[in-house]
């Protein structure tokens, strides 16, 4: 803790040391000492690295660094491995009560693979949950809800609801920007789908 400038009488609280001196009695530890000592040792703790994109050019504002050997993984598999991104939140964002205190946004999450770069790793699960996403658009989109008990009609179900979802995600990338770009199937059916069956309808009658 020397390295990093932490006051004496905060290196005393941590190590548990009772100083009885005058300027110990009359000095005190405050939230920005143990803030600051708590960004200086996860600086020393954590080596981290630029995070990338699924193409591999540099995520802006984001990194990524391994907690494995900082934590008691005690009844894990023994090539558990915990890697972290941290990243700045666009504005808006809702951080809890631990984020709001550096203003990153941290994400963890576990794998067994051993070999590969920790940004390749990270990118490879942040693409994995975009796949995670989809499956929940696809469910919105029908999938959720098998309409009979013969496996035929399931069968043309379920390619009528893929079919659907993938008009839906066609239509993000090449038509759409901005929030509509990202919005759920249920945002783009009552702002979009829904609306523009109403002008057809009133010409038809």
């Amino acid at each position: 803790m020397e390295e990093l400038g932490t006051p004496g009488k905060l290196m005393d609280e941590r190590m548990g040391h009772a100083d009885g001196s005058v300027q110990a009695r009359y000095s005190h530890v405050t939230p920005v000492m143990r803030r600051r000592l708590l960004d200086g040792l996860t600086e020393l703790w954590l080596a981290w690295s630029p995070a990338i994109n699924a193409d591999g050019d540099v995520r802006d504002g984001a990194q990524v660094a391994e907690l494995t050997g900082l934590l008691d993984l005690t009844g894990w598999p023994e090539q558990t491995r915990v890697i972290v991104r941290r990243e700045r939140p666009h504005p808006g964002a809702q951080l809890s009560l631990f984020e709001e205190a550096d203003g990153w946004r941290y994400t963890a999450f576990v794998t067994n693979t051993q070999v590969g770069a920790l940004q390749r790793l990270e990118a490879r699960h942040r693409a994995h949950a975009r796949v995670e996403d989809r499956i929940r658009c696809a469910k919105d989109t029908g999938l959720r809800r098998l309409p009979s008990r013969q496996f035929a009609i399931n069968q043309a179900w379920c390619a009528a609801a893929a079919i659907a979802a993938d008009l839906l995600a066609w239509l993000q990338i090449l038509a759409l920007d901005g929030d509509l770009a990202l919005a759920e199937p249920k945002r783009l059916r009552y702002q979009i789908l829904h609306t523009a069956t109403e002008p057809a309808a009133r010409t038809a009658a």
